[in-house]
């Protein structure tokens, strides 16, 4: 499985991000997606996943804010982030839950930031 993910950026506190992570290669595999976040010297952090079933799973920080979805036709996962705060800066990276024992697959990470 590889994880194309796109769109962050630098947006003012209060603004909108989309997320979008493509799935490619052994689709079959996964069983949930979702996005985690690092900030510098921070741990990374799970912001949201969803089920193949649609069940969605967020973080309390972004939970109201941030909305998880997902085109299983294309394979493709999104995170809306909205009322953006100075504390959502970090690097968010797309990440694949897999069936069968298999790792977890993580994508490439793309920048937000938020200035206040």
């Amino acid at each position: 499985v590889q994880l194309q993910a796109s769109g962050g950026g630098l947006v003012q506190a209060g603004g909108s991000l989309r997320l979008s992570c493509v799935a490619s290669g052994s689709i079959v595999s996964i069983k949930a997606m979702g996005w985690y976040r690092q900030a510098p010297e921070r741990q990374r952090e799970l912001v949201a996943t969803v089920t193949n079933e649609g069940s969605t799973n967020y973080a309390d920080s972004v939970r109201g804010r941030f909305t998880i979805s997902r085109d299983n036709a294309k394979n493709t996962v999104f995170l809306q982030m909205n009322s953006l705060k100075s504390e959502d800066t970090a690097i968010y990276y797309c990440n694949a839950e897999r069936r069968w024992g298999m790792s977890q697959m993580w994508g490439q990470g793309t920048q937000v930031t938020v200035s206040s």
